[in-house]
């Protein structure tokens, strides 16, 4: 049966794929652990996702966030209470890179039909950082990775946060994740009676 259900989700460059792999070896001490990485590269959808985020435009930004949510979607099914700890990188919050006047409905519906847990953690780091981390990286650039776009989808983001746990995240991957860690041991202590 699976004990947490956990989220990492924030802007390009915040640093999710580096904190779930920190999580996964806290838990993988004492259970079994998924972690999925949205977009996939082993499904259509996730493949498709990627293609379309790197191309730009508005129609793939459509193909985008729909093969997006597709990819989300199938992971849900194929993973979701498979082993004792499953990670999700990216799930909901991708909708805050949709159109200012649907993204909240949008955000509302998503989460009335996929599972949710208490935890959903989001990086939050500054427009300035990750423009500095992005730069940093050597991989292609995609549609949302530029000033002007992190300002604009993190203003959006903090509208459909009240579920999620906020986490500065300027900071080292050390400091974040004990952070998140101070947060995962309370939650573990609450729910499921652990100390």
């Amino acid at each position: 049966m699976m004990k947490r259900f956990i989220a990492i989700d924030g802007l390009d460059g915040s640093g999710k794929d580096t904190q779930a792999r920190l999580i996964k070896e806290k838990y993988e001490k004492e259970g079994t652990v998924i972690v999925r990485s949205h977009p996939t590269s082993d499904n259509f959808f996730g493949n498709n996702s990627k293609a379309a985020l790197e191309k730009g435009g508005k129609l793939n930004k459509i193909i985008a966030t729909l093969c997006y949510g597709g990819d989300a979607i199938r992971s849900v099914i194929k993973y979701y209470n498979k082993a004792d700890t499953v990670i999700f990188v990216r799930y909901t919050l991708a909708v805050s890179y949709l159109n200012k006047v649907v993204y909240v409905l949008v955000y509302k519906l998503v989460c009335f039909v996929l599972p949710v847990s208490e935890y959903f953690f989001y990086l939050d780091v500054s427009p300035e950082k990750l423009v500095e981390r992005v730069q940093n990286r050597n991989e292609k650039e995609e549609m949302f990775e530029n000033y002007d776009a992190f300002v604009k989808v993190r203003a959006k983001a903090e509208n459909v946060l009240y579920n999620w746990h906020v986490i500065p995240a300027d900071d080292s991957p050390d400091v974040i994740f004990n952070k998140i860690e101070t947060i995962l041991d309370d939650l573990d202590s609450k729910l499921l009676n652990e100390s």
